[in-house]
């Protein structure tokens, strides 16, 4: 005899069966074809025409005692877009409508979907509650807020089709089988595509660095452009933690490491002869890791020695102690001043097949073939120092020491200087003569300073007018005077403004060299013999007419090449 034990219905689905909206087979059916397919019974029912959503809803509402909220009644514009991540929205198929103190009302065509209120709680650590409407009305509700948090982005994924960044090398950059989690959302195509178009972009720009930074309420995408930050977006402040994932996957790093910084590199092949590498780097803050990369662009290196800026005295001079059998080169200012683009300049002048050049740079940041480079790393006894003891046994003919950063690298520089190599390094001092009385104070003997220091060459980066809105300006004497011109040089004088337009960022595009190119002359080294300090050794310069910063940088803006601001900005009087 056979007996029927199938389960009574339950919940709604038993209502719907006493009003007579469904046959109690149909709803059986519809019961275990939503479970097999793991969708929501409600939208199940009106995606398949088993019932009217009006009429579920009504049920729903009698069955648990939930007011029926008509959603043409509210205004879907002020629901919050950024409580609820647009995956739990569609997997749960919910509308977050309104936020009162710690709780969230959601709307919901099911209100017995309680695993629904319960992972949303969970996500955004806000109590949740449930507010019931009727399936077809939700359905639109969530298009048009789905719709609205993709808006809401700022554009950051919009326009991304065709990027062509397909040929990104990253090597060795899959996430660990135990993060899979952070992978799954690292590999999501519009995180994907929006970090490779903000990459590309910067390249575009000319930027040399990208600054990916969280804060509390908001998070933005800065670019530096010609020595300046400028926002270029401002996406979802909930995308940093999978931005920062996807852009530590790129660069090899670990991305289960979120309280230590990390640092990394990231290869994008452009085509097949041109490579740009970023220099990345991570750092905790009180609200996400920060990621900052630094463009690294080879071709940088093989600008030429007219293109950086060097007044033709200066040009003349480097070009002679280039190539110089022995002695040592310096070149000093603030970071991102373009030390290391006039060394590897230098460098790439020199590189022939006649010549061994080796470097130790920490990191190495523009790859160049036919020389020999290497990246310190104190933590394993690789220091400058080291590297530079092993290069005197490789019978070099050209060093480069990223820095001279004690007394240690300095001797040994000094001593490779004195006996038959070119060296070249960079300091970080204000002007050409403090460099000098910066190498006395490390403990250099001033001897050694005096017969081993051939050039130095101090530097700053100072933004170049764009040729195509600039204008030119007259001002006083008095002020042209004041700022540090010379009456001769008045006459001769084409000084120009900033304006703005569409080829250049605030009128300005490009940056120009500013130098200060002193040799250690025969007077020079009297100076240093005796005990002289930084002023003496500048009024010599000066006196053998050497300009100092400020000199160079007026005569840049006298030829308009840039403004008097800039100059302001870069050097001081």
């Amino acid at each position: 005899m056979n007996v029927n034990t199938a389960p009574p219905l339950t919940g709604l689905a038993r209502r719907l069966v006493q009003d007579g909206i469904l046959d109690e087979q149909v709803a059986r059916s519809a019961v275990q074809e939503a479970r097999t397919r793991k969708s929501q019974f409600v939208a199940h029912l009106i995606e398949n025409g088993l019932a009217s959503s009006m009429r579920v809803a009504e049920a729903a509402s009698d069955e648990f005692g939930t007011p029926l909220l008509d959603l043409s009644a509210f205004n879907l514009d002020t629901c919050p877009k950024n409580l609820v991540d647009v995956k739990l929205v569609e997997k749960h198929h919910t509308v977050p409508l309104f936020r009162r103190g710690n709780r969230l009302y959601l709307a919901v065509s099911d209100p017995t979907n309680l695993h629904a209120l319960d992972e949303i709680k969970f996500h955004t650590g806000i109590s949740t509650e449930a507010i019931l409407v009727d399936e077809s009305a939700l359905t639109r509700a969530m298009q048009k807020f789905l719709k609205a948090a993709e808006e809401a982005t700022g554009g950051a994924f919009n326009d991304l089709e065709g990027v062509g960044l397909e040929d990104l090398d990253i090597e060795g950059g899959e996430a660990k089988p135990d993060d899979a989690d952070v992978r799954s959302d690292t590999d999501e195509t519009p995180i994907v595509r929006f970090v490779n178009k903000v990459l590309l972009d910067a390249i575009r720009g000319g930027a040399s660095d990208v600054h990916f930074e969280p804060y509390e309420k908001s998070f933005r995408v800065r670019y530096r452009t010609d020595g300046i930050l400028h926002e270029v977006a401002r996406p979802p402040v909930t995308l940093a933690p999978r931005l920062a994932a996807r852009l530590k996957v790129m660069s090899q790093m670990d991305i289960s490491e979120r309280r230590m910084p990390q640092d990394g590199r990231i290869k994008m092949r452009l085509s097949k002869t041109r490579a740009i590498d970023f220099r990345v780097n991570t750092l905790p803050t009180i609200f996400g890791e920060k990621v900052v990369l630094r463009i690294l662009d080879p071709a940088s290196a093989q600008l030429g020695i007219e293109a950086l800026g060097f007044e033709p005295y200066q040009r003349e001079l480097y070009m002679h102690y280039l190539f110089q059998p022995q002695g040592m080169m310096l070149f000093t200012g603030p970071t991102g001043s373009g030390k290391t683009v006039s060394m590897y300049t230098g460098l790439g002048i020199l590189n022939t097949d006649e010549r061994n050049i080796s470097t130790a740079e920490d990191p190495v940041e523009i790859n160049m073939s036919g020389i020999n480079q290497v990246h310190v790393n104190a933590r394993v006894g690789l220091t400058f120092a080291e590297a530079l003891r092993s290069f005197l046994r490789q019978d070099p003919d050209i060093i480069m020491v990223g820095e001279i950063r004690d007394l240690e690298t300095a001797e040994i520089a000094v001593k490779a200087a004195q006996t038959g190599h070119m060296v070249m390094s960079t300091l970080h001092t204000n002007s050409a003569c403090e460099t000098i009385t910066r190498l006395l104070n490390m403990g250099v003997a001033p001897f050694n300073v005096a017969t081993s220091v051939n050039l130095i060459i101090a530097q700053r980066l100072a933004r170049r007018l764009c040729q195509h809105c600039s204008v030119e300006v007259r001002l006083p004497d008095e002020v042209l005077l004041e700022e540090g011109f010379l009456p001769s040089d008045l006459p001769t004088l084409t000084m120009k403004k900033a304006v703005g337009c569409e080829k250049c960022l605030n009128g300005y595009k490009g940056r120009v060299g500013i130098y200060e190119t002193v040799p250690v002359t025969k007077e020079l080294s009297e100076i240093i013999l005796t005990g002289g300090n930084a002023m003496e050794l500048s009024a010599m310069a000066r006196k053998q007419g050497y300009d100092d910063l400020r000199r160079s940088a007026l005569a840049k803006a006298g030829r308009g090449l840039t403004s008097l601001e800039e100059v302001n900005r870069v050097t001081k009087d």
